[in-house]
C-alpha cells in the first residue's frame, strides 16, 4: 500500500509539472525588444535606436570625426562595408542612436582612414559593435 501511495504521488507530481511547462506566458514576461529600427523618409537607410542594456551588452564605443590638412579621417574599425563593396560608418545623432552613412575613402594608412567624402568633422561615429548596428538595420538573425 505505502508503495502504491509514492506511485501515485510522483505520478501527479510529474502530470502537475508537464501541465506547468505547458501554459502560455504572459506578455510581461518578455523582455523589451534590444533595438528598434525605423526608416527615415526619403531615404535607403534607417535608424537604429538601442536600447541602453544592449548599448552595454555591444559595448558600442563612438568617436568624434577627426579632420586634418583639410581631409576627415576616421579610425579603421568604424567602416563597414556591405554586399555591393559600398563603405559605409554609422554616425550616432543622439545617444543610443545609429545611422548609417555612405564613405569614400581617399587611403587607409595602419588604424586610420583618410575620407574623400563622409561625415563633417565633429560628427559622432560608432567605433565598436559596427557589425552589429549593420546587422540590426538588417534584421539579420530575426
Amino acid at each position: 500500500m505505502k508503495n502504491l501511495n509514492r506511485l501515485m504521488i510522483a505520478a501527479l507530481l510529474i502530470v502537475g509539472l508537464q501541465i506547468t511547462a505547458c501554459q502560455k506566458h504572459h506578455a510581461g514576461h518578455h523582455a523589451e525588444h534590444p533595438a528598434e529600427v525605423e526608416a527615415i523618409p526619403g531615404s535607403d537607410v534607417k535608424k537604429v535606436t538601442l536600447t541602453e542594456q544592449a548599448v552595454k551588452r555591444l559595448d558600442v564605443r563612438t568617436e568624434a570625426v577627426r579632420e586634418q590638412g583639410g581631409k576627415t579621417m576616421v579610425p579603421y574599425s568604424s567602416l563597414i562595408y556591405d554586399p555591393k563593396g559600398e563603405t559605409w560608418v554609422y554616425t550616432s545623432p543622439a545617444p543610443r542612436t545609429y545611422v548609417r552613412h555612405k564613405v569614400d575613402i581617399d587611403r587607409i594608412t595602419g588604424d586610420t582612414v583618410t575620407l574623400n567624402s563622409g561625415p563633417p568633422a565633429g560628427t559622432t561615429i560608432a567605433t565598436v559593435a559596427v557589425a552589429e548596428l549593420y546587422g540590426t538595420e538588417f534584421k539579420v538573425g530575426h
